[in-house]
């Protein structure tokens, strides 16, 4: 077993802190990471206080990573020693359910296995995600870190870019398409650039007034506050698609309105409790759809990590030490933060 150290809780109302634990040792298919860089996802903190009921104490957060390759199995292909490589949410699946073989890893029949708090396949024990120094992955789910990269503003993109791609593309966003962003945070930020990157004309929902400038500055043709209802009403019955990025209970009745006949609004937040239940009326009157979708699949995900290389697109970040993190969560929690915290791992103690 190989020695880790990292940041970790072993209660819900616990603080993050140092602690020691193992890893297995490399198998033959396996890559060594010396991680580099860990972006703080809101989930990390939901896992961290056990806000979703399914933490397995001693818990390591972190499945925004990059870092450097220092080792390599014998039958790795993939990947060599000294590449600069990333890992997502995922660490392992089936590979022989229906949904693994067509590259749709994340809705594994048999349940994927998360980059940390979920089920080692090899070892039967916990994973421990990326607030740590190294971590121990099967070459199929460490993804290419494109040099055209800043490889600490590419981490996020392994979860907050996946998870806001992957809709884009699925629902096939495009030119000539109206698309609403509702909400600018980690997601929602990414969002806005990876529709305007695909040529949409994108309009941002926030609750806030002061975040109009930064809207339009990430590429928001328009940024209306969800707040003032005629400038809501303007928008109803007008766009293709919305990705609804907020992680907070909310009425989704005021955004499907704005949908057209058989648009689609697709849920990529995940709030610790559940959202009003919609009106019916005002989805069977347009036969609008409501959707939800999870990351994305391994080949999805590096061709999100190439098409972000060729636009030139980064999560916008505030790099923070490792001891920062508690400071980290809190901001996070009222929003305090553009638009997503990275852990610089050399920092690590």
């Amino acid at each position: 077993m190989l020695q880790s150290k990292g940041y970790g809780a072993t209660s819900a109302d616990d603080a993050l802190h140092h602690l020691d634990f193992q890893r297995r040792d490399p198998g033959p298919h396996d890559v060594q990471i010396q991680i580099q860089y860990c972006g703080v996802c809101h989930s990390d903190l939901h896992t961290v206080r056990n806000e979703w009921g399914n933490t397995v104490y001693p818990v390591v957060p972190g499945h925004e990573i990059v870092g450097r390759v220092v080792a390599v199995g014998n039958h790795v292909t993939r990947h060599k020693v000294d590449d600069i490589v990333g890992v997502g949410c995922m660490v392992d699946s089936c590979q022989r359910c229906d949904a693994c073989g067509i590259g749709l890893e994340q809705y594994c029949e048999n349940g994927f296995v998360g980059t940390y708090n979920g089920e080692e396949m090899h070892t039967g024990g916990m994973t421990y995600g990326g607030y740590s120094d190294s971590i121990v992955v099967h070459e199929k789910f460490v993804l290419r870190v494109p040099d055209k990269l800043d490889p600490a503003a590419a981490a996020p993109l392994l979860c907050a870019g996946i998870t806001t791609y992957s809709p884009l593309r699925h629902w096939k966003v495009g030119p000539g398409q109206k698309v609403g962003v509702v909400g600018l945070g980690g997601l929602g930020h990414m969002g806005i650039k990876l529709a305007h990157a695909m040529g949409a004309q994108v309009v941002l929902f926030t609750t806030s007034p002061n975040k109009r400038e930064d809207g339009l500055r990430l590429g928001a043709d328009e940024v209306v506050v969800s707040k003032d209802a005629e400038a809501m009403a303007r928008h109803e019955n007008s766009f293709d698609f919305i990705l609804n990025t907020v992680a907070a209970p909310h009425s989704l009745d005021a955004f499907l309105v704005l949908l057209k006949r058989e648009g689609t609004m697709t849920l990529v937040g995940a709030p610790a409790t559940p959202h009003p239940s919609p009106q019916v009326f005002n989805l069977i009157m347009k036969r609008r759809h409501l959707a939800g979708s999870l990351i994305g699949g391994i080949a999805e995900t590096q061709e999100m990590l190439d098409f972000c290389a060729e636009h030139g697109i980064v999560s916008d970040i505030e790099m923070i030490r490792m001891d920062q993190i508690n400071e980290a969560y809190e901001r996070m929690l009222k929003s305090d933060v553009k638009y997503r915290f990275v852990i610089d791992m050399a920092t690590l103690d």
